[in-house]
């Protein structure tokens, strides 16, 4: 792969889909809306920020405003990834959320790169801390922290939906 190609493929909606999955599935039988999506996925690769493993993506000091142009991304990947059927809306009282496939599980086991098995971890550790303190409680205790980048960028509320 040509670094010209590699740099197409960095953030795109392929990789963010690929993100997405991993998460997807991790959390199952747990889904996620689009609001929740864009938060998990800036968490997924920067989860050090956060209390948890090393940050897949180099931590740059621009990295906190990522939040807030993510949504678009994150939106595009999951459509790209209904469309391979790993993804799968699922409507409600409360909306449209998304969750893994059946599928999901045996495409993930088939990503076998150290970027694909950190990325593994890095969603275990969403998972088990969802688990820990509920979506909700997470979605506040990041909220909390996130609230600290959004004042330090002038926006006046957070990038985060509140439960």
């Amino acid at each position: 792969m040509s670094l010209d190609t590699f740099g197409r493929l960095y953030n795109s909606p392929l990789e963010a889909g690929i993100r997405a999955v991993i998460v997807l599935e991790h959390l199952r039988p747990v889904t996620a809306d689009l609001p929740e999506m864009v938060l998990f996925d800036h968490v997924v690769v920067h989860t050090q920020d956060h209390g948890g493993p090393p940050s897949l993506h180099t931590e740059l000091p621009a990295r906190k405003g990522e939040l807030l142009v993510r949504r678009r991304l994150v939106e595009r990947s999951l459509q790209l990834m209904q469309g391979c059927h790993l993804v799968v809306e699922a409507h409600d009282a409360d909306g449209i959320s998304y969750r893994a496939t059946d599928e999901a599980a045996a495409y993930i086991e088939l990503l076998e790169t150290p970027y694909s098995e950190h990325l593994k971890l890095c969603a275990s550790w969403i998972r088990d801390e969802v688990g820990r303190h509920t979506k909700a409680g997470f979605k506040e205790r990041l909220r909390q922290r996130i609230g600290e980048w959004t004042d330090a960028f002038g926006v006046t509320e957070s990038p985060v939906r509140q439960a």
